[in-house]
């Protein structure tokens, strides 16, 4: 739109330049016209026939005063062009200055925004520095993930045609992406293969096989993991991360009827909810998790005071770090620190983070986390 003002402007202008003076009147009149015509009313409108008038009655007193006119329009024009060109390249290398830093790649992430898995996706991505999209999912119709046959979240699109599902198996492959560019995406997903199987309970899961994996070369597992046990540690504690420590936020955050109202006020107020959709999901979804993470509890035998286990969880992950690392990667955070921080970081502003960071001794980690992620420290 802003391009044919522009181009109009330059048209009247060269139209006013070409006639004789003694046409200018008319040229200018019919060009105005034409030019209110091609634009809005508001755009070229503006004063109304007294402006229109006294454009008109300048170009009638002198010759020169059209050239001016002609040259005015001219200039306008031209600098309307120059910067809409200019908005367009800055645009356009923008987007391409994304691309190369998300190591050529346009990624889309479906999410819930409460989800842990997802916080953990987000937390890898933040810290990597990779521009990406977000796609919230309506937690109850699903729809923006009806094209797809896996029904879960995180679903992380690559370049729009390579869909990398749980979120292990997608820090994993961008992480071996990042520092192994000899195999495409697509290559890399062929390591981790789907396998269904049936739970304890008799209901079909999907699980995928070396998901703790980072696919490299023995010269590149040596220079990202430079200290024997390195890898097999950060393997342990991403397993533990998704096998323990995200069983114990549902049951801290419902612990009680009125944590389990103010999780899903948090949860409504982030998801993507209709008003009505929002009103029940807060009231009915929070007496439901409230029952729901009871059961949990038994499930995973948790004390009666589920906070006990999260405390102790915490305080064991601070203590397999020790006194002499910042992180459980030394100096840097690696894959397992992205994700225990990730499901950690889902509970702020409810009261189960604010008692976990007042009962242990996560807190100087956890700050040194949230400014790692914040400044995009693994960019480079």
């Amino acid at each position: 739109m802003a391009a044919s003002y522009s181009r109009a402007l330059c048209k009247v202008g060269c139209r006013i330049l070409d006639s004789p003076a003694v046409h200018r009147t008319g040229t200018v009149s019919y060009l105005l016209g034409n030019a209110g015509a091609c634009g809005s009313r508001r755009a070229y409108g503006t004063g109304g026939a007294g402006f229109r008038s006294k454009l008109l009655s300048s170009v009638r007193g002198t010759g020169r005063g059209g050239r001016v006119l002609g040259c005015a329009f001219l200039l306008g024009g031209g600098l309307g062009l120059y910067q809409t060109v200019r908005f367009r390249v800055q645009q356009h290398l923008a987007e391409e200055q994304s691309k190369v830093q998300a190591g050529g790649l346009k990624l889309t992430l479906y999410q819930y925004k409460t989800c842990p898995f997802c916080s953990k996706v987000r937390a890898f991505l933040d810290y990597h520095g990779l521009p990406y999209e977000i796609v919230e999912v309506n937690p109850v119709m699903r729809q923006e993930i009806k094209w797809s046959a896996y029904r879960k979240v995180p679903i992380l699109m690559v370049d729009g045609d390579v869909q990398l599902n749980d979120s292990s198996v997608i820090i994993s492959s961008l992480k071996t992406y990042l520092i192994s560019k000899e195999k495409s995406v697509s290559q890399i997903l062929s390591c981790y293969p789907e396998v269904k199987s049936k739970n304890d309970s008799g209901k079909e899961v999907t699980e995928y096989f070396n998901k703790y994996w980072v696919m490299l070369s023995e010269a590149e597992t040596a220079v990202l993991y430079p200290e024997k046990g390195m890898q097999k540690e950060e393997m342990k504690w991403r397993q533990w991360a998704d096998d323990w420590l995200v069983h114990l936020i549902s049951p801290n955050v419902y612990r009680t009827t009125g944590e389990a109202l103010a999780s899903f006020d948090y949860i409504v107020r982030e998801g993507k909810f209709g008003t009505y959709e929002g009103f029940f999901a807060k009231y009915v979804g929070a007496a439901a998790m409230f029952i729901i993470s009871k059961r949990l509890k038994n499930r995973h035998n948790l004390q009666d005071d589920v906070r006990q286990d999260l405390y102790k969880a915490v305080n064991d992950w601070v203590a397999a770090i020790g006194k002499k690392r910042k992180f459980m990667g030394g100096d840097k955070p690696n894959l397992a620190d992205l994700a225990v921080f990730g499901v950690l970081r889902v509970m702020e502003g409810l009261q189960a983070f604010d008692d976990m960071m007042a009962n242990t001794k996560v807190k100087f980690w956890y700050r040194r986390m949230e400014k790692a992620t914040m400044n995009k420290e693994g960019k480079n």
